[in-house]
């Protein structure tokens, strides 16, 4: 069997649930040795035993992508243990149901959370990742939203505008490195049954509505993503970078 990731290594952020742990375990699928950076370590840990259950290589490494000592630290025991990178998938974000709001509702504690996460600790991951590729190439791929581009987002203002600044650096860290032969997309996902939607998507009154606008007929599961994040990485996209792909059930085309 031809393995399309073999013997790269990937990190993926926020991979000890949902879209991440998702991504995470089919990347090691398809050969790559997987670094899990995760702020809860408990969930790293249980995706990185599911993986070398399966035979394959897998590490946790406790990560809060906000604060710039650990994602250094993260990106120094990465180079101590393989020396480089190939893989970069930013996925690690927060969403507050409930507390996100409309503008002049919403608290600066929020926003700030929000935006320190998203926004800053993309760019973080980036900044200390890139060394380690620039040198023989690689691929970024950072997870956006629709919230970013249209009204899908409504009352999540500070969401919204987190996943606005991630499509605006795809662009720039696209056109930044492509002389690297750095190559940087961002996947889009719509409605997805994750953790970080449990509690929103179990309120059955909210179900109707939002399966009304996704042609496909239902939410998202991170094999949805999997496979896209899979082309992305691969040499299958060599000639893919600056790109929004969406993984949305036909949200965006509604």
């Amino acid at each position: 069997m031809c393995l399309r990731l073999n013997d790269q290594v990937a990190i993926v952020t926020g991979g000890g649930e949902g879209l991440g742990s998702a991504v995470a375990e089919r990347f090691a699928l398809e050969g790559a040795k997987v670094v899990i950076a995760d702020v809860n370590q408990k969930a790293a840990r249980e995706t990185v035993e599911r993986i070398k259950a399966q035979g394959h290589d897998a590490v946790a490494i406790k990560t809060d992508i906000s604060v710039e000592a650990d994602v250094i630290a993260l990106a120094n025991q990465v180079r101590e243990k393989y020396s480089r990178v190939d893989i970069l998938h930013n996925n690690a974000g927060v969403l507050f149901h409930g507390k996100d709001a409309k503008a002049h509702e919403l608290s600066a504690d929020i926003w700030d959370t929000t935006m320190r996460v998203n926004a800053r600790g993309m760019w973080l991951c980036t900044k200390y990742v890139l060394p380690l590729m620039m040198d023989h190439g690689g691929a970024i791929i950072n997870l956006g939203s629709p919230t970013a581009l249209n009204g899908t987002g409504a009352g999540l203002t500070a969401y919204s505008a987190s996943k606005g600044a991630i499509l605006g650096m795809t662009a720039v860290l696209a056109n930044d490195y492509a002389s690297y032969n750095i190559r940087v997309n961002c996947i889009i996902p719509g409605t997805m049954d994750t953790p970080m939607n449990k509690g929103f998507l179990t309120n059955l009154a909210n179900q109707p509505k939002l399966l009304a606008r996704i042609p496909l007929g239902r939410f998202g599961a991170g094999k949805d993503v999997a496979g896209l994040a899979v082309f992305l990485a691969s040499s299958d996209s060599a000639y893919c970078t600056g790109g929004f792909y969406m993984a949305d059930g036909g949200l965006m085309a509604f």
